[in-house]
């Protein structure tokens, strides 16, 4: 069964081919796309990263979306690629789970370890690749302190999910080039329920920490937006000034 952003894409680039929604025309927004096909607005928007890597529309000013090709001029993403959003949900529900087994199950030795993996990603002269290592780290070492090797896998499968799905590698792209980093304050409230062997604790933390990536993913694709139409205003403004002054 294909996905729901998928559904939406295709649906979508049924329109845009058939001419329901012309070269250069505005798609409707978001919410409206959201209501029409019963869907969150993270699922709308996983279905417009799927046709913009697909070269058919362009996100511009206040996150308003055009379509610029009737056919795809790149590569759909895999079938098997997981959007975002989706990837953020699964992680929410199993980690919060995983988060508060571990708060009665983890040993001191775990507990340290946890420790100097929060110091690595606290630290200012860590890269942003190193401090994505120890974040993953920091979270399969969680996993494991529940003594359950399928529980280990499943983490380690949503974590590689990052890097083989194309529009999750695009979309982790984007937050490298931004300079966004493991939230350190988020894993130290996980970290802090797992020492005080707060089992409902941890599963909350987990829980507020994965939320507040997913608001932060969501914050963050609105921006890159705004900041094309300032970009395209900036150089609207610089040709009209040459050309007055011409």
């Amino acid at each position: 069964m294909r996905r729901l952003y998928q559904q939406v894409a295709e649906e979508l680039r049924k329109r845009i081919a058939e001419g329901s929604y012309g070269i250069g025309d505005r798609l409707p927004a978001e919410r409206v796309l959201a209501q029409e096909f019963a869907v969150s607005r993270p699922t709308v928007r996983e279905a417009i990263i799927a046709l913009e890597l697909e070269g058919m529309v362009s996100v511009r000013t206040g996150s308003w979306v055009y379509v610029i090709s009737r056919e795809p001029t790149a590569a759909a993403p895999n079938e098997r690629d997981v959007g975002p959003f989706e990837l953020l949900e699964a992680r929410r529900i199993i980690e919060g789970e995983i988060a508060a087994a571990a708060a009665l199950l983890a040993t001191p030795d775990q507990l340290e370890q946890l420790e100097l993996m929060l110091a690595e990603m606290s630290d200012a002269h860590c890269t942003a690749e190193g401090a994505e290592r120890a974040d993953r780290d920091f979270h399969r070492l969680i996993a494991e302190a529940t003594q359950n090797p399928a529980l280990v896998a499943v983490v380690e499968q949503l974590w590689d999910l990052r890097e083989t799905s194309t529009m999750l590698a695009a979309t982790m792209e984007r937050t490298r080039a931004d300079g966004i980093r493991p939230t350190i304050q988020d894993h130290r409230l996980i970290l802090d329920a797992l020492h005080a062997r707060d089992s409902a604790g941890a599963r909350a933390a987990m829980h507020q920490h994965l939320s507040r990536v997913l608001d932060d993913l969501l914050r963050m694709t609105e921006t890159e937006a705004i900041a094309r139409a300032r970009q395209e205003a900036s150089q609207l403004r610089d040709r009209y000034g040459l050309i007055r002054t011409a």
